[in-house]
Order: C-alpha cells, then sequence, then structure tokens
C-alpha cells in the first residue's frame, strides 16, 4: 500500500522503516526540515537497534521517501499515519496542538483528492480524540468521515531500545474504527505480523497505552520498594524478583487482574500490613505499599456512595464471605460496608448459601461477630422474601439458582453488581462497579 506517516520522530521513524521492509511504498512528513533531510538521505532519524539498516534499505530500494509537502504526501498516499508527538502541558495533560495542527493539514491534502482515504492513529491520545479528530477533518475538508475517509485508531506498544521487534512480533495489534472499511485497511496493512488482530471499541483503544504504560511503572516502583526492604534485611532483590516472576499462574498472570469489588481474606491484608511494617521498621519510605491499603478502603467506600446516591433504605446482600465459593468471613470487605450501612440506620439482610453460621468457628467466627454482633438478625435463608423486601439488591456472590430468580423476574429493584454478572446487565436498573 501507499502510506504517509506524520511525524518523524521515534514512533514516525520506526514505522518507516517496519513498514517499507512490509512491503509498503511510504512518505515521511515532519514540519522539522533536518527530519525529513534525514529520511531523504536514506539516514534514520533516532538511535535505535535495527532501524538504521532498515531506513538505508527501505530508501536504496524505493520505498522510502520524505518530504515537507504535506499535501503531496496525502494525495499520493491511501493512507495516512499519525505518529506525531502529545507531550505533558505543564498541568500534566496531553498537549493535543501536534496532532490537531496534523489533522487539519491531512483534511487539507484530502480536500481536492479523489478516493478513499484512512487515517490511523498511532499516537498516544485522549479518549475522544478519534471522533474529535472526525469531525475536524470533516469540516475542514468538506469530506465526509466514513464516505470519503475514516479513521482508525491503533494504539502502539514499542518499547525503546526493542521498537523494532516490537513492531514486527507484538502482543497483539488492537484497532478500533467505526468504519469496517478502516479496519480491512488496517488487517491488510499488518497481515504479515504474525499477532492477535483484537477490534475493540474507539475509546477503549484510546486508553489502552495509558493503562499499560501505568502498569509498567507501577511494576517497576512495586519492585524497587521490594528492593528497598530486601537491602535493609541483606536479601538479594534481583534473585527475590526473579523467583517471584517465574510464577506465571499467579504473580505474572490475569490472576487478580480483574476490575470489581475491594481484597480481603485472611491473607492479603495481613501480609500486606506485616510487610509494611518491616518498612516502618526500618524508616523507609514506601508510598506504593503504603497505600495499597488505602485504595482498597476507598474501593469499599466507593460501594457505599453508590448505595446511599440511590436514596433507597431496604438494602439485601447476596454473599458475605470474602471470596464466593468459601465461607471465610475473615476481613471480607462487604462486612466493612454492612456495618456502615447499618450506622446509617439502613435496613440491611444478607443471604448466603456457602454461610452456616453455626459452623463457623475459630478466627472466622470471632472475626464477624466482632464485626457485625448482630449477625443472626441480618442473615436469611428466604431468598425469595430478601428479594421482594429490598429495594437494592448487592451482588457480592453468583448463586446459580437466585442469579436465575432476578433475571426472570426482570426486577426494577436497583441491582450493583460486585462480582460482574453479564447475563444481569441487561435489567433495567442494573450497575457495575467498574464497568
Amino acid at each position: 500500500m501507499k502510506i504517509s506517516i506524520f511525524g518523524l520522530g521515534y514512533v514516525g521513524c520506526v514505522s518507516i522503516g517496519c513498514l517499507a521492509d512490509l512491503g509498503h511504498e511510504v512518505i515521511g512528513v515532519d514540519t522539522n526540515a533536518a527530519k525529513v533531510k534525514l529520511i531523504s538521505r536514506g539516514k534514520a532519524t533516532i538511535v535505535e537497534k535495527n532501524i538504521s539498516e532498515l531506513i538505508k534499505n527501505g530508501f536504496s530500494s524505493g520505498k522510502i521517501t520524505a518530504t515537507g509537502d504535506y499535501k503531496k504526501a496525502v494525495k499520493e498516499s491511501e493512507v495516512t499515519f499519525l505518529c506525531v508527538g502529545t507531550p505533558n502541558t505543564e498541568a500534566g495533560h496531553l498537549n493535543m496542538e501536534y496532532i490537531i495542527n496534523a489533522s487539519i493539514q491531512i483534511a487539507e491534502g484530502i480536500k481536492g483528492k479523489k478516493g478513499f482515504h484512512t487515517v490511523i492513529i498511532r499516537s498516544t491520545v485522549l479518549p475522544g480524540t478519534n471522533r474529535k479528530i472526525q469531525d475536524l477533518i470533516e469540516k475542514r475538508s468538506g469530506k465526509r468521515k466514513n464516505r470519503d475517509f475514516c479513521i482508525v485508531s491503533n494504539p502502539e506498544f514499542l518499547r525503546e531500545g526493542n521498537a523494532v521487534e516490537d513492531y514486527f512480533h507484538p502482543s497483539l495489534t488492537v484497532v478500533a474504527s467505526d468504519s469496517s472499511r478502516g479496519i480491512g485497511v488496517a488487517r491488510k496493512i499488518y497481515e504479515r505480523i504474525d499477532a492477535p488482530f483484537r477490534v475493540v471499541k474507539i475509546e477503549m483503544a484510546e486508553i489502552l497505552k495509558f493503562i499499560n504504560n501505568s502498569f509498567h511503572a507501577l511494576k517497576i516502583t512495586f519492585a524497587n520498594e521490594v528492593g528497598a526492604i530486601c537491602k535493609k534485611l541483606n536479601i538479594d532483590a534481583v534473585e527475590l524478583m526473579e523467583i517471584f516472576a517465574s510464577d506465571d499462574k499467579l504473580n505474572t498472570s490475569k490472576a487478580y487482574l480483574k476490575p470489581g469489588f475491594a481484597f480481603g481474606g485472611s491473607c492479603l491484608p495481613k501480609d500486606l500490613r506485616a510487610l509494611n511494617t518491616i518498612g516502618h521498621d526500618y524508616y523507609l519510605q514506601l508510598p506504593i505499599l503504603n497505600n495499597i491499603e488505602n485504595s482498597n478502603y476507598l474501593q469499599k467506600k466507593f460501594v457505599y456512595d453508590i448505595v446511599t446516591g440511590i436514596g433507597k433504605n431496604r438494602i439485601g446482600i447476596i454473599g458475605l464471605s470474602f471470596k464466593e465459593g468459601t465461607d471465610d468471613l475473615r476481613e471480607s470487605p462487604i462486612i466493612d460496608v454492612i456495618e456502615r450501612l447499618m450506622g446509617k440506620g439502613y435496613k440491611v439482610k444478607v443471604y448466603d448459601e456457602n454461610v452456616i453460621l453455626a459452623n463457623i468457628m475459630g478466627a472466622n467466627r470471632n472475626f464477624v461477630f466482632s464485626r457485625l454482633p448482630h449477625i443472626k438478625n441480618l442473615m436469611t435463608d428466604n431468598i425469595g422474601r430478601l428479594l421482594k423486601e429490598s429495594d437494592i439488591i448487592i451482588m457480592n456472590a453468583r448463586f446459580k439458582e437466585v442469579t436465575r430468580k432476578i433475571i426472570k423476574s426482570r426486577t426494577r429493584k436497583s441491582i450493583i453488581d460486585l462480582i460482574h454478572i453479564p447475563e444481569m446487565r441487561k435489567l433495567k436498573n442494573y450497575q457495575g462497579i467498574s464497568w
């Protein structure tokens, strides 16, 4: 395909070299004359493993050119990649000036052009940018979106120092557009890339890069805080974290990376507090580890705020244990919510077919009776009565028969889902905690 690339910085330069190597004809565009000159001489604009060779080869074969004439570049290409920078402003927002200016240039380029044009956003942008650029180009060019042109969101996940390898061998290719034609164009461009091709909603594609990089930053700082503790204890943190990362069933996996309710139980809260106490004993500042418990508290408060915002007084709770399928009530986060609701005068009833108070013993029994002394008055095994007498139903466990009964009733009562039960989403007054 014939592709123009706006922005000859890191992402743009890597894209030019890799796309040319994949067999496409690529035109580089930039307002910086020095960058255009480098590409026009077959030289890379960045220092990155293997990119100089790719640019040189692409230039020698005639597949790579560069120009400052953006109108010419757009008219001579079928697809334009937006790879311009979006740096932070002083306030921390993204500076969208460059991408807006590039979009205006693209609009001017397609104004007098015949044929369909696809614009693919590779820059890291704010959710809503895809639709904003659609409207801007439509207004500036006089062309109709999804008839004469379309916008595709296609976030990049390139690591500096490994960008070429990441381009050719990504974990997945993510694209989003309200144009099926645009999705087809992206699929054709990446047909030689051996990776899952994932079509998602536009706003999801736009925010994904922020989530990825924030998590990577979190992992680095978490490892550094672990290192600080290990240094004090004369433990080799490098070896420790190698062992930690070798567990791909729990530690480096999808386990626990599921939005939902707060954590609880007999292990996570206890061991987190103990690790923080070790750090405190050595006068260490551990802002990540120290704030995990506070974040967990805020998730419980969030559920409480949802309930109080509805303005109804009778609450029915399905599931009391900290994890469904167990009768372990220790540090169960829903108990904190119940405690707070009852303190404000709410009427609460609880159903949990796994929790039989007569069978609860030891630390489990001591915990629940210390927090909810009148727990016997709150528990019921009559699910029909609980559903009938509750204005708000909080789903904290998925019991098959209970779920079926609620869905079948087509209730208009408020449903608050803490665990994600997809089949309940069609109910009138349903809301999920994070979806």
